[in-house]
């Protein structure tokens, strides 16, 4: 259920000034903070986007994380993609700021969904429900097609491992595939790691 999902905010650090930019911005970023927990969210921390938010991030392990910033701000979105990177997790960024040039950017640098103004606390539940199906759905396709990656590059190692038989032995092509699946078979290795090893022992032996 989407309130158990830890949220972390990343938004600057707007302490009163007598600006009164940062004070709307601090306005927002409050009203951002009260509509997650009006809408029964698990709130887990308020963190600036510095340098070590990486570090907070690995010890909160949120599920979800929202950047709350003009799209200026350019310093804390980075660190919040650097901060994800190994550990991938949808990114909501909230601004103000309707120049809608930076949204390509704040997409292609990660960034689930980008939503400009409109932080009526109605809107927030749908906005972080589609940005986690958006968010699974681009996993999934990363995931397919990593495994899609896998099998075409231990396919052609099989292939070459065939082939390295069929030239040394003297083997048809359906002889030395069974060959490298009794060797597989009688060590409790996969097709692909015994084809692996013997082209290895082949580079080394030359």
């Amino acid at each position: 259920m989407t309130e158990q999902l830890r949220i972390v905010v990343v938004a600057p650090d707007l302490a009163a000034d007598g600006d009164a930019h940062a004070a709307l911005q601090a306005e927002r970023s409050r009203a951002l903070r009260i509509g997650l927990l009006e809408n029964g969210f698990n709130l887990v921390a308020t963190l600036p986007g510095d340098m070590f938010l990486g570090e907070r991030l690995a010890q909160l392990q949120p599920d979800l994380v929202i950047v709350d910033a003009e799209s200026e701000a350019r310093d804390a979105l980075e660190h919040v993609v650097m901060a994800t990177r190994e550990a991938p997790r949808p990114i909501v960024m909230f601004t103000n700021d309707e120049d809608t040039r930076h949204v390509k950017d704040a997409l292609a640098a990660g960034v689930t969904a980008y939503i400009v103004t409109g932080l009526a606390p109605q809107r927030i539940r749908p906005i972080l429900e589609v940005a986690l199906a958006r968010f699974a759905h681009e996993q999934a396709l990363r995931t397919e097609l990593a495994q899609a990656r896998t099998a075409l590059h231990e396919r052609k190692t099989i292939d070459r491992a065939k082939g390295l038989l069929m030239q040394r032995q003297g083997l048809t092509e359906q002889q030395a595939y069974e060959r490298l699946r009794r060797a597989a078979m009688d060590r409790g290795l996969r097709l692909a790691e015994v084809a692996q090893r013997m082209l290895d022992a082949a580079d080394l032996l030359g």
